[in-house]
């Protein structure tokens, strides 16, 4: 029993340990976890950019402010390098390889090609052999057919060799090795002719208009000849080979003596001095020495493809 007098007070009820606390009504610092809206996502702390900007930007928020300006400046170094390479490159390119001469030498079209053949083949009936000039300039071989091109002889000299590798497949000798031999071969013959001039022409101190490309073309004229030789000779056997080199060993004769005499004699017409004296005829021997190499190397150079 409680004694009279005594206050009775209601029994506390205490809370389950399940029941959510009443937030802070002053609560020190804000929560701004879940800004943005939804709420607090993992792995995401305070003031973190939402979700939806993080993933429209391929790039980190720096590397996104930094991206187009770096791209565009990267972009500009490497076109300013790859310019300055490339004049570079054509400098260095143009006193090694004249590529502006060698565009006047392929400048042909299919009508100079067939009167150039025709003229390689028969000279004996053609009686100007004059280079026209246009102010100063040669004009281009298309318009010319005395004019020396690199197309022909390099079309003749692939030819050749396509022609050797039948030539030895139908004897059974053809390997890639031989057909590598004959490419190297007919080649090196070329440059030591080349050569073998300009030392002449040195050596003599002729004054002429004649370029190194100019003697190249006219030493590659002699793979015309050679490809018909060749060709007669697979069809119509070694008496065939033998009639039509020879043809194109004359023809060939002629048309360098005609086209080097105007070349190498152009100081002494141009003075108006006979050919009589010991230079000048040092310039006729050299003309036609220049002239009979061509015929040894086209016999030098086929002869052994055919037996």
């Amino acid at each position: 029993m409680e004694p009279d007098g005594a206050t009775r007070h209601p029994p506390k009820r205490r809370l389950p340990a399940t029941a959510p606390r009443m937030a802070d009504p002053h609560p020190l610092f804000d929560d701004t976890s879940a800004a943005g809206g939804g709420g607090a996502q993992p792995g995401r702390g305070y003031g973190a950019p939402p979700a939806a900007a993080a993933a429209s930007s391929p790039y980190p928020p720096a590397a996104a402010f930094l991206g187009e300006p770096v791209s565009s400046l990267a972009m500009a170094y490497g076109s300013s390098l790859a310019s300055q390479g490339r004049d570079i490159m054509d400098r260095n390119l143009d006193r090694f390889i004249p590529v502006g001469r060698l565009k006047y030498y392929f400048a042909v079209d299919t009508a100079y090609v067939g009167r150039k053949l025709g003229l390689l083949i028969f000279p004996f009936a053609h009686q100007d052999w004059q280079v026209r000039y246009q102010q100063d300039t040669p004009v281009a071989p298309r318009f010319d057919v005395n004019a020396p091109d690199l197309y022909i002889p390099t079309m003749a000299f692939i030819t050749y060799i396509l022609v050797a590798g039948l030539a030895l497949g139908t004897q059974n000798r053809f390997s890639p090795d031989s057909l590598g031999l004959q490419a190297s071969s007919a080649l090196a013959w070329l440059i030591v002719e080349v050569l073998a001039i300009l030392l002449s022409l040195y050596l003599l101190a002729v004054n002429t208009d004649l370029t190194t490309i100019d003697l190249i073309a006219f030493g590659g004229y002699k793979y015309v000849g050679m490809n018909l030789g060749l060709i007669a000779g697979l069809v119509f056997g070694r008496s065939g080979y033998y009639v039509v080199l020879s043809w194109c060993c004359l023809s060939i004769f002629v048309f360098m003596i005609k086209t080097l005499r105007l070349k190498l004699l152009s100081e002494a017409a141009a003075e108006g001095v006979l050919v009589r004296g010991s230079k000048n005829r040092l310039r006729m021997y050299l003309t036609v020495a220049i002239a009979a190499a061509q015929p040894l190397l086209m016999y030098w150079l086929t002869y052994h493809l055919l037996r």
